[in-house]
């Protein structure tokens, strides 16, 4: 499993962790909602690049990836600014989605000039 594998996989448990305290201690269930499809669909994406048929369909598989990660950060941002999340747990999670979106923009970066040669 690769290093992007294994983060992405580890956010994915996080943020279905995060959605059931949603729900349960915050009674906010539109919100965590939308975070838990986003969240979740990162990993599920870069699991499906893995077996990619070609190059261009990795590629493909790792942008739908990263931008699911973004729309994730915009699910937190807004989550932690209608005050669901406190300052500490919003900045663990909101680091853990910047990295994914720094490897998944480097492997995608990686892979088009890889494609050039």
């Amino acid at each position: 499993m690769s290093i992007l594998a294994d983060k992405s996989y580890k956010f994915a448990i996080r943020i279905v962790k995060l959605s059931a305290y949603l729900t349960k201690e915050q009674k906010e269930y539109t919100l965590s909602r939308q975070l838990l499809r986003s969240g979740t669909a990162i990993g599920a994406l870069v699991a499906e690049a893995q077996y990619a048929q070609s190059k261009a369909d990795f590629i493909n598989k790792m942008y739908i990836s990263l931008k699911e990660a973004n729309e994730s950060r915009y699910w937190i941002r807004l989550l932690t600014d209608c005050k669901y999340l406190t300052e500490p747990m919003s900045k663990s999670i909101f680091d853990d989605v910047e990295e994914l979106i720094k490897m998944l923009t480097s492997s995608i970066n990686t892979t088009k000039e890889n494609l050039n040669d």
